[in-house]
Formats: C-alpha cells, sequence, structure tokens
C-alpha cells in the first residue's frame, strides 16, 4: 500500500496522521497492520484521541477479533473515552461485529445522550441477529425516544422484517416511509422491493420499484430476483429492459434472470453474457450450467466442460458433477470431482450421494471419514445422505452414532431437513421412542416432519395413533400430499384398518388428488389381506390404468389366506 510507505518514510508524524493511517488500515480490512500500529502509537505518544480508537475499532469484525477489541475496550474507560458517544457508537459496532450481542445491549443501555447513530447501530445489529423481529421494538422505542429516524434507520428495520417475514410489520414500517417520503431513495426503495418479493407481493415491489428515482443495478437485481424466484417469465423482461434503459447489468443479475429461463430465454441470456464478458464469471458459469441442466440440456451443459481451456473452478464444477449425478453416471461423476485440486464440502457432498445412490454404501462412510480427515465440515445434506443410508441398511447404531455426531457439533445448528430424516432413519430403524422423542422437541414443523411421524408408527404397529396424527396435521391447516396419504395407508395396512382406510382413499377426492398405483396398492393391499376380495377386484377393475405386478400379487397373496365366515361388506364409492 503507497499509503503506508510514504507514512514509513515521514520523519514526524502529529497524532494526526497516526490516527488516519490507523483509520485507513481499518477500514480496508488489515486487521493485523491495524493492531500493530495502535499499539506502536499507545507506546509513543502515550495520549490517544477519539478518533485513535474509532479508527482501529473499525477494523475489528469477527469473533476472532474479540479478545483485541475488549483489550481497546479497557484502553478507553482507561483513559475516560467511556462517554463519548462517538466512541461508544464504535464499540457497539465492534461488539455487534463481533457477534457480542449481550454486550451491544449492555453498552447502548449504559450509554448517555444516544444520538441517531448509536440507535441505528442497535437496530443494525439485531436486525442481523437470531431474533431480527426485536429490531422493530426498538424501532419502536427510539420513536419515543423523540430521535427522528433517516435512511439508514428504516433499511435495518426493513431488512430485519425481510428476515422473518411478517407482512403486517413491514407494511407498517413502509408507511411510516411514505410519510417522511423516503421512498424514492433507491437504498430504501431497493430494500422495500426485496421485502415485498419474499413476501411473494411481486405487484408491491414492482410499485416500489417504479418509485424510486434514481434506479441502480442492486434495485434491478432485487426485483429481477422476485420474479426469477416465482419461476416468471419477467424476470427476464425485466433483464432486456435493464439493457434498453443503459444500465449494465452484473454477475447477480445474469444469475438472477438464469434462475426461471426456459431454453430460449435461457440461450438469449447466454448470449449477453459473452456479449458484455461474463463468460468467465465463475458465478455467471455455474448459472449457465445449472440452467441448461435443469432443462434438461445435459450435453449444452456439459460443452462448458470440453470448451474451458483451463481446469473449471469448484463451484461450476460441482453444478457439473451434480448433473452426472443426477443423470446416474456415477463413474463419471467420481472421475469428474477427482481431478479437483481444492475440493469444497459440496463437492464432498456430491460424491457421497453419488454412492449412496450406487449402492455403495460402505464407500459411502469410508468418503464421509476421508472427509473430516481433510478437515472438511459435513453439513446439513452430508449429514442427510448418511442418515439416508442408514435407513436403508436399517443400521441403528450406525445412525445412532451420526445423532451423537450432531449433537456433539452443535444440533441447533442442524435445520428441519435434518431432524426429518432423523425421525424417519429412527421408524425404520425400528426405534419409534426415538422418532416420537425428535418430533416433539421440534419447535418448527412441516409437511414432511408429520409425514415422517406418520411413517414410523405405521412400519412400527402403532396404526391407530398414526391415524391419530394424521388427524392433528390436518387440524392444524397442514394440507396432506400423495406421500402423507400413502403413509398413512400404508399404517392402516399394517394395522388392518380396513373402513378407516377406504375413508382415507376417498378423502383423497375432498383434496382433488387423484390417486397413483401406489395408493391403489396399499388399497388393494389392505383389502386382500383382511379377506375384502370382491372389494379389492372392484378396485382393480375401476383403477384408471392396468394394474401392476405389485398389485396382482397382493390380489393373489390374499387368495391364498383362508376366507373370513364374518360379513366383511365394504361401502367402495
Amino acid at each position: 500500500m503507497k499509503a503506508f510507505r510514504v507514512f514509513k518514510d515521514m520523519p514526524n508524524k502529529s497524532l494526526i496522521t497516526w490516527n488516519s493511517m490507523i483509520s485507513l488500515l481499518g477500514h480496508h480490512g488489515f486487521v493485523e497492520d491495524c493492531a500493530v500500529l495502535f499499539r506502536k502509537l499507545v507506546r509513543k505518544e502515550g495520549s490517544l484521541s477519539k478518533c485513535s480508537f474509532e479508527g482501529v475499532l473499525s477494523g475489528l469484525v469477527c469473533e476472532e477479533d474479540l479478545k483485541f477489541g475488549r483489550q481497546i475496550h479497557g484502553l478507553i474507560i482507561k483513559n475516560g473515552f467511556d462517554c463519548e458517544v462517538l466512541v461508544v457508537n464504535s464499540l457497539i459496532n465492534m461488539y455487534a461485529k463481533c457477534s457480542s450481542m449481550s454486550q451491544v445491549e449492555k453498552l447502548f443501555e449504559e450509554v448517555d445522550g444516544r444520538d441517531v447513530v448509536t440507535w441505528n447501530t442497535l437496530i443494525s445489529a439485531i436486525s442481523k441477529s437470531k431474533n431480527p423481529g426485536k429490531a422493530l421494538e426498538v424501532f419502536l422505542k427510539m420513536s419515543e425516544d423523540g430521535i427522528m429516524p433517516n435512511q439508514t434507520t428504516f433499511a435495518s428495520v426493513v431488512n430485519s422484517c425481510t428476515s422473518f417475514l411478517v407482512p403486517m410489520c413491514g407494511e407498517y414500517v413502509h408507511g411510516k416511509i411514505m410519510k417522511i417520503a423516503f421512498e424514492t431513495d433507491v437504498y430504501l426503495g431497493s430494500a422495500l422491493v426485496d421485502y415485498y418479493a419474499k413476501c411473494d407481493k411481486l405487484d408491491n415491489a414492482t410499485c416500489c420499484f417504479r418509485e424510486i428515482n434514481q434506479k441502480n443495478v442492486v434495485s434491478w437485481n432485487s426485483l429481477i430476483l422476485g420474479y426469477a424466484n416465482k419461476c416468471s417469465s419477467a424476470s427476464v423482461s425485466l433483464l432486456l429492459e435493464m439493457l434498453q434503459l443503459g444500465f449494465r447489468p452484473n454477475e447477480f443479475s445474469f444469475s438472477a434472470a438464469l434462475k426461471s429461463s426456459l431454453v430460449l430465454e435461457l440461450k438469449q441470456i447466454h448470449s449477453l453474457t459473452i456479449r458484455l464478458g461474463y463468460e468467465n464469471n465463475e458465478y455467471v458459469l455455474t448459472s449457465l450450467i445449472t440452467s441448461y441442466g435443469r432443462n434438461g440440456l445435459i450435453t449444452d451443459a456439459l460443452i462448458f466442460v470440453k470448451a474451458s481451456k483451463t481446469p473449471l473452478a469448484v463451484v461450476p464444477a460441482n453444478s457439473i458433477a451434480g448433473i452426472y449425478n443426477r443423470s446416474g453416471q456415477y463413474f463419471e461423476t467420481l472421475k469428474f470431482l477427482s481431478q479437483l485440486e481444492e475440493p469444497d464440502t459440496e463437492s464432498w457432498n456430491i460424491v457421497i450421494a453419488a454412492c449412496a445412490r450406487n449402492g455403495n454404501y460402505n464407500e459411502v462412510f469410508e468418503l464421509f471419514k476421508h472427509m473430516r480427515i481433510a478437515q472438511m465440515l459435513p453439513d446439513n445434506y452430508t449429514y442427510a445422505s448418511l442418515l439416508c443410508v442408514c435407513s436403508k441398511v436399517c443400521n441403528l447404531a450406525l445412525g445412532s452414532s451420526l445423532h451423537g455426531l450432531l449433537i456433539k457439533t452443535n444440533f441447533s445448528y442442524f435445520d428441519i431437513f435434518v431432524r426429518n430424516v432423523l425421525i424417519d432413519m429412527y421408524g425404520k430403524c425400528g426405534h419409534l421412542e426415538s422418532s416420537v422423542k425428535i418430533f416433539d422437541s421440534m419447535t418448527e414443523r412441516n409437511l414432511i416432519t408429520w409425514t415422517a411421524l406418520i411413517s414410523a408408527l405405521g412400519i412400527n404397529g402403532c396404526a391407530q395413533e398414526a391415524l391419530e396424527r394424521f388427524n392433528d396435521m390436518e387440524f392444524l391447516g397442514y394440507r396432506p400430499d400423495k406421500v402423507a396419504f400413502i403413509a398413512v395407508l400404508t399404517a392402516c395396512r399394517h394395522g388392518a384398518l380396513v373402513r378407516e382406510g377406504m375413508q382415507l382413499f376417498g378423502k383423497m377426492n375432498n383434496y382433488h388428488m387423484e390417486p397413483e398405483m401406489d395408493h391403489y396398492h396399499c388399497l388393494v393391499d389392505l383389502l386382500a389381506r383382511n379377506g375384502h376380495l370382491e372389494e379389492a377386484e372392484k378396485v382393480i377393475s375401476c383403477m384408471p390404468f392396468p394394474p401392476d405386478a405389485h398389485i396382482w400379487r397382493s390380489f393373489l397373496e390374499g387368495c391364498k389366506r383362508p376366507r373370513n365366515t364374518e360379513d366383511h361388506a365394504v361401502c367402495i364409492k
């Protein structure tokens, strides 16, 4: 850095010069150099100013810097700057960036004469925390305190509303913004566009976008991505409009539009990326490969491998490997990823998934072992693949060991997807108690969570409870899908609940759902194994497609069983 060389060559340096250099290093992320220079200043000058502390604190941005930050805090108190609002604001900002929210709130409560920057720093920190909804509470307190919010305040509050997606809150804040006539501000307008797009209110997002006086690439990207997430062709139209109005798209513009593009649009965007010099951009290249693969143009996607003069970077290489894996080309997947010099976690996940798909279950766990030796951190997808293998081989010991590793790693980090797979694994391995325990401990559930539990109860002989849980699921407003119906029909089949099974099969019509072969198989098997052969035969004859071998096998197995002399009349609608 030229500025640093000039600083070193200066024979006489004033405190202002020292402070300028420390601030410059801090703002540009040279944390160690900034810390060394600050320590030299402390030893050399003895007396420090507010700017000295503001400069050095600006460079502390992560948990690793927290220890040094606390030392600076001690020096601030020792030098009597703990009552200076500007210094305290810098301290609050430092603790927020270093993930020490308890210290942020403590300092905020202690500071006298809070200004708008103090409040903004707290709101911004909370909006990025695990409890973003609290930012709105602080915003309301700020108004009660008589502090006038500015654009930065509103942007942080809107971002917090975007994090927890409660429409009423965002609309309330939008109303406040309009009252002060800030909606034309590009920074705030872009935040509102992003908020409404993520709330699936694209008309509102478009209105906010049109209100922005001086649009920039960020505001365009927010709207394009909003439409792309809804698989709307309007995202491509917006990209073209953006170009016509003289805005130059960046890699995020192209990647957003490619997310929902169909074949014709995809090729059009591909041409644009080449024309604007983005064909070798890693981010755009990955999106192009993914889009070609999603549209079924596998050959076109794989051309990127042959066309590249140098080995592909890890991220686009992972996309190619994913295409090989999904199309069942197991050896091509392994061969392609083995060429990577520094594979990342996703690379390992693709190889593990490929081995699992190919039935090489022992190799899956060998790969996991090597992955840990290579000090690659497993993520949700890694554990989900491993637990699915445990389910397939019904290895309870191995599945329990993985569960233990999850707990040791920090179970709260793992999402609902992994917990759902755990419920399924324990159910298929015959340890129903663990499935129920995990389900009951979950504060967040989705349809898959309920289906996994119903399936676990059914295959472990608790058909009546599986039926009760299905009813609870419906009562709570979850709309069962075809997989949920298979789970509960299978439970009825295992529990010989003939009448209940018939009613559930009929209920599919209430949800405007056409039964598939698996649903008919469950019903025919339920009827046949419980002596209702005539009814089973009627079901087979009424099917909208020819019965397969599984259905005939279930029917013939029922014919072998001794007929029950009791009346088994079942009403089929």
